[in-house]
């Protein structure tokens, strides 16, 4: 074993890092944006449940399931420092099949393609995805082809957890005091409850929500969701002359008139935001379309807002017998606009990375985590790298050995803060 930053050693993880894995992503939790409850989805608290008997097992201190769905714990400290928070979210995402995942182990990645022995049509490869040709030798875990897998973000739970565990069996390895954090619902945007940066208690924290190998990120979009309601004027089809207003055809004009052939998710990229459609519902009486709108920067995401009141203005206006509504509600806001006024925490991970041997690199995300919340809500929460890839999709995959070096990066964070008191 060798030496990283603040005392810390290398120590091997892996093992049960791909054990809590493995049966966090058997257990259904899918968040549902639909739902009124807190958590959205009943589901969830059973995977936050297993959480608190692991933890309470481990001899984690003040363990509670909180009335919003949240696991907070305390890893105690033994040596001056700040107090650092380290979370992960347990729900998955509903765009995908999440029931009845299989998990599989993938031993020592041959470098080639990775079939699905539930859609035998699935291929995975460095062709799909080039980092995977990274990883050759490393231990693949992947689903079996008709779920997503859930390694977002359960990969980052499984990486707090298993660093949290190692810190507890080794009272002798100084730490400041930590706090954990599981949260429901970050998939759907409801992931920090009003009370969470209260309740957890801490100077600074990070979420462990991220990708490849070496991503320190500080900087993430601007989100708001859209809610369009198109209400027509409904009558027995036969006896419709002149009196039938068809709400499927004004949410379809509406749909032809925003600029999707070059603002939509499969049509941007870098810098660009973007307008998604996640939802359309309804019938010729009333329809429902429900868009994300994406822009790292507020200018951007506002203009994005009023293009499509805009825009439903207008068909609202060719058709006034109609009644069109337009709620814009916002999500999460890029956490740059705070870290950047103090870089600490994104330091202390840098410095942390290199001393693990990993050349740390920064770059916009193209979407967000509950650390864009907490850094709104004055909580500064980077978010690190777990080696989660393809996520929402059957063909997620994750490297347990990225997951080792992330549980590395954990603990070297945690030795670092005792010697520099950061």
């Amino acid at each position: 074993m060798k030496a990283t930053n603040g005392g810390i050693m290398t120590i091997a993880l892996e093992p049960d890092l791909e054990d809590r894995l493995v049966r966090y992503c058997a257990v259904d939790t899918q968040s549902d944006l639909d739902s009124l409850t807190t958590p959205s989805t009943a589901c969830q608290l059973d995977l936050s449940r297993m959480l608190v008997a692991e933890l309470e097992a481990m001899a984690a201190e003040d363990v509670v399931l909180t009335e919003y769905g949240a696991v907070l714990a305390t890893v105690p400290g033994n040596a001056p420092g700040p107090t650092i928070g380290f979370l992960g979210h347990v729900d998955t995402a509903p765009q995908f099949n999440a029931t009845g995942v299989k998990p599989r182990v993938i031993r020592g990645y041959n470098g080639g393609e990775i079939t699905y022995p539930d859609d035998p049509a699935l291929v995975l490869s460095p062709e799909v995805d080039s980092y995977l040709g990274k990883k050759v030798g490393e231990d693949i875990v992947c689903a079996s082809g008709l779920t997503l897998l859930g390694a977002d973000d359960k990969a980052g739970v499984a990486i707090v957890m298993s660093a949290a565990q190692y810190l507890l069996e080794h009272p002798e390895v100084p730490r400041p005091t930590l706090r954990l954090a599981f949260t429901p619902d970050e998939e759907i945007g409801r992931g920090v409850h009003g009370e969470l940066p209260t309740d957890l208690a801490v100077d600074f924290a990070y979420t462990f929500d991220g990708g490849v190998e070496g991503e320190i990120v500080y900087e993430s979009f601007s989100a708001d969701q859209a809610d369009v309601v198109v209400k027509g004027v409904s009558i027995h089809p036969g006896y419709a002359t002149g009196q039938m207003v068809n709400a499927a055809y004004l949410a379809a004009k509406i749909l032809q008139a925003l600029p999707l052939s070059t603002m939509t998710p499969e049509t941007t990229s870098g810098r660009d935001g973007f307008l998604h459609v996640t939802n359309m519902d309804g019938g010729s009486s009333e329809m429902h379309i429900r868009l994300i709108l994406r822009d790292f920067e507020r200018e951007g995401l506002a203009a994005k807002g009023d293009l499509l009141r805009q825009v439903c203005a207008a068909v609202q206006a060719g058709e006034p017998r109609a009644k069109i509504e337009v709620e814009i509600t916002p999500t999460y806001r890029n956490m740059r606009y705070w870290l950047e006024d103090d870089m600490t925490p994104v330091d202390l991970a840098r410095e942390a990375c290199r001393g693990i041997g990993i050349e740390p690199f920064s770059q916009p995300i193209r979407g967000g985590t509950d650390g864009s919340r907490l850094t709104e809500m004055g909580v500064p929460t980077p978010n690190l790298f777990t080696g989660m890839r393809q996520i929402h999709g059957p063909l997620e995959w994750v490297s347990v050995q990225d997951m080792g070096k992330a549980a590395q990066l954990m603990l070297g964070i945690v030795g670092l803060a005792v010697q520099k008191g950061a």
